[in-house]
C-alpha cells in the first residue's frame, strides 16, 4: 500500500497572496526576493552567486514562483518533473496553526485573537494570573517583541528578578521566555500549561515556552526545548482521517504540537532541522505501507526569515535541497512526497513578522505536470486521495487520476 510525506518548510512562500494588502505584505515574495538578492550579489555570506536549489526546482519550484506572482525568480528556470502549483490561503491569519491546520484540510473558521501593538499589551488581569501561577510579584516585558532581541535585551534582569519574560508578536500567540536553570525548564511548562486553557477561550492561538540559557557576560542562548500549548483544531484533519482509519502516523519536529497531539500518531523531535531530517531520511526507508508522515522544519522561518537574513535563508534553502534528493532517492514506487510552506516570512520585509503569501506546491510520485492555483485543503485532499482515505473536508484532489509514476 501507498504511503504519503508531507513537508512544510515553514515560511517558504513565494508571494502573490490576493489579500496581501490586507496584512500590510503587498509586495512581499520570501522565494523571489531571496533569488533575486541571491543573482545581485547580497547574499554572499556562507555562499555565493545565484540561488541553486536544482532538485526543488526540478520539481516545479522556479514555475510555481511564477504561478504565484508573476516573477521569474533568477536561477529557478528548471523543466520541472514533478507536479507544482501554488495554493492560497482562506483562514484570516499568516501564522503557523492556521496554515497547518488549512494544509491539513480544516480552515481556521474564527478570527484569532491578537494582543494590540501597544505597550502594555496585556491587561492587569491576565499579568494578574501570570504572576500568581508563577509565584512572582511581576514580569517582564509586556510588549511585541523580536524573541531573540528581547531574550537579549531582558535576560540579565530576568535572572536578577526571577521575573518570567512575557511578550507576543504579530501572530495570536502568548510567549513566555525563561532561563532553564534559573527558572527551571519544568516550571515553565507547567505555567504555560496552566495559562493555555484561558487563553485558548479568547481564541489566543498558542501559549509558547521558550527556555534559555546563559548569562549577561557570554549572552543568552536560546534551547531545542521549545515547547508550544496550541488550541486544538475545530474539526478532525488529515491526521485524524489517516489514525481514524487504522494508518499509521508519524509526526515530526513541532507538528504534534500544532495540532494538539490529535491524530499526530509517533512524534520524532529533535534538536534542530538537521537532526528532524534525519528522521525524515530514516522514515522515508521504514515507515509503514499505508502510512502518513508529516513533518515540519522551522529553522527556516525561525532562524532566517524573522531575524531577516536574507544569506541564512538561502543556505538553509541550497542545504535542505540536498537533503530533498537524498529523501526522494529512498522512497518507494508508489510513494506520495508533497513539499509545501505554512506562510511567507520574506527576510528582506521590513519588520520581523510573517508576511502573507500564496506558497509552492510540489508533488513527486505522479509524474510531472501544472497543479495550478490550488487551496491549501486540496492538499489533504490530495493526500486522502492517495492513501485512499475517502474524500473528507471542503478540499479538492490534485493529483491525477491514472498517475504517471516516476523514479
Amino acid at each position: 500500500m501507498s504511503r504519503a510525506f508531507l513537508i512544510v518548510l515553514d515560511s517558504v512562500g513565494c508571494g502573490g497572496a490576493p489579500d496581501a494588502a490586507d496584512f500590510g505584505d503587498e509586495g512581499a515574495n520570501t522565494l523571489g526576493h531571496i533569488a533575486l538578492a541571491c543573482a545581485e550579489g547580497r547574499a554572499e555570506e556562507g555562499r555565493s552567486g545565484p540561488l541553486r536549489l536544482p532538485v526543488l526546482d526540478g520539481l516545479g519550484l522556479g514555475r510555481a514562483i511564477t504561478l504565484a506572482s508573476g516573477l521569474r525568480a533568477p536561477g529557478l528556470g528548471g523543466h520541472p518533473r514533478g507536479l507544482w502549483g501554488a495554493a492560497t490561503e482562506v483562514s484570516r491569519g499568516k501564522d503557523t496553526p492556521s496554515g497547518h491546520w488549512e494544509l491539513a484540510g480544516v480552515p481556521v473558521p474564527w478570527q484569532w485573537h491578537l494582543f494590540p501593538e501597544t505597550a502594555p499589551v496585556f491587561d492587569k488581569a491576565l499579568v494578574d494570573q501570570v504572576c500568581k501561577l508563577a509565584g512572582t510579584d511581576g514580569i517582564l516585558g509586556n510588549c511585541r517583541a523580536a524573541g531573540l532581541q528581547i531574550m537579549a535585551d531582558l535576560g540579565a534582569e530576568h535572572l536578577r528578578s526571577g521575573w518570567p519574560i512575557c511578550y507576543t508578536s504579530a501572530d495570536s500567540v502568548f510567549q513566555i521566555a525563561a532561563h532553564e536553570a534559573a527558572f527551571g525548564l519544568d516550571r515553565l511548562y507547567a505555567l504555560c500549561a496552566a495559562l493555555a486553557p484561558s487563553l485558548h477561550a479568547c481564541r489566543v492561538g498558542r501559549v509558547i515556552a521558550r527556555p534559555f540559557t546563559g548569562d549577561a557576560v557570554n549572552g543568552f542562548r536560546r534551547t531545542p526545548n521549545r515547547r508550544d500549548f496550541a488550541i486544538a483544531p475545530p474539526a478532525p484533519t488529515v491526521l485524524d482521517w489517516a489514525s481514524d482509519g487504522g494508518r499509521k502516523v508519524h509526526t515530526i519536529g513541532k507538528v504534534a504540537d500544532i495540532f494538539a497531539h490529535s491524530g499526530t500518531g509517533t512524534v520524532h523531535k529533535g534538536d534542530d532541522d538537521s537532526a528532524l531530517i534525519q528522521h525524515l531520511h530514516r522514515l522515508a526507508g521504514s515507515a509503514e505501507s499505508g502510512s502518513l508522515t508529516f513533518c515540519n522544519l522551522v529553522e527556516f522561518d525561525s532562524l532566517y526569515g524573522h531575524p531577516r537574513d536574507v544569506s541564512g535563508y538561502a543556505r538553509a534553502l541550497e542545504a535542505f535541497d540536498h537533503q530533498a534528493g537524498q529523501f526522494l532517492a529512498r522512497l518507494k514506487p508508489g510513494d506520495l512526497a508533497i513539499f509545501t510552506a505554512d506562510h511567507g516570512n520574506d527576510p528582506t520585509w521590513h519588520g520581523t513578522d510573517h508576511t502573507r503569501e500564496r506558497v509552492p506546491v510540489l508533488a513527486w510520485g505522479y509524474g510531472a505536470g501544472a497543479i495550478g492555483h490550488c487551496r491549501y485543503v486540496d492538499v489533504a485532499a490530495s493526500i486522502a486521495d492517495h492513501l485512499r482515505l475517502g474524500m473528507r473536508g471542503p478540499g479538492r484532489s490534485f493529483l491525477p487520476a491514472a498517475p504517471a509514476r516516476f523514479r
